[in-house]
């Protein structure tokens, strides 16, 4: 396992189901994990695009088997069990609880076979919410970023999620990708934990939150604010 501390967020090159158990609950657990629906295979036949829309670069999209199955029950619980408050992306993919708060992403896809909506399962105590915010090929919001992982969420919809949980000051991502959830905690301003196990992803992170600390880290992670 490697560690990197970034101003207030920790981040974990290795396994998070070999990491979880050796870590404290925190306030808030956001994550995207792999949802089992071979979302890499499919993006490398179809060379990273969406009907002939760019998704995110070609070079993101060799063969892999990063999504060819769901993390298992027991990883699940897991995760859910490392915060008090929980957010998870593909929540639909697993036998979570009954929920009375799901965190709807309106994709604004238009004509496609592609999901208008993608789905968060939440243990948050209030109705169901939804966001829109487009996200289709090269056609989303103005501003929006893709990077440096296949399947990286918009950075505005991370924000959206973590401030929907209550009294949150910190938030773990067990599964960070190239570390959106982690940008989004740290420019609102809390601390963050990242767990990710392929390296290259993990790098994008560790540079990604280090933009967003800028010059001004404030304090390291664990220490008094």
């Amino acid at each position: 396992m490697r560690e990197e501390i970034i101003g207030r967020a920790r981040l974990l090159l290795g396994d998070c189901q070999n990491i979880l158990p050796t870590l404290q609950p925190v306030d808030l657990v956001c994550t995207d994990p792999p949802y089992g629906i071979k979302a890499d295979a499919t993006m490398h036949k179809q060379g990273g695009t969406q009907y002939g829309k760019a998704a995110a670069p070609k070079k993101h999209y060799e063969a892999t088997n990063w999504d060819a199955e769901p993390v298992t029950a027991e990883l699940m619980q897991l995760v859910r069990s490392s915060g008090r408050w929980q957010i998870v992306f593909g929540g639909n993919y697993y036998d979570c609880p009954a929920a009375t708060c799901w965190l709807v992403w309106d994709k604004v896809n238009g004509e496609n076979n592609f999901a208008d909506c993608e789905l968060a399962w939440t243990n948050l105590p209030k109705a169901v919410r939804l966001i829109r915010y487009m996200w289709n090929g090269m056609l989303r919001e103005k501003g929006a970023q893709r990077g440096d992982h296949p399947t990286q969420k918009p950075l505005e919809v991370m924000k959206w999620c973590i401030g929907q949980a209550p009294h949150n000051e910190t938030v773990l991502d067990p599964f960070m990708g190239s570390g959106t959830t982690g940008v989004a905690a740290i420019q609102m301003g809390k601390s963050f934990i990242g767990i990710e196990r392929e390296e290259r992803y993990f790098e994008a992170a560790c540079r990604r939150i280090r933009e967003a600390n800028g010059d001004d880290v404030g304090p390291l992670f664990g220490d008094a604010a």
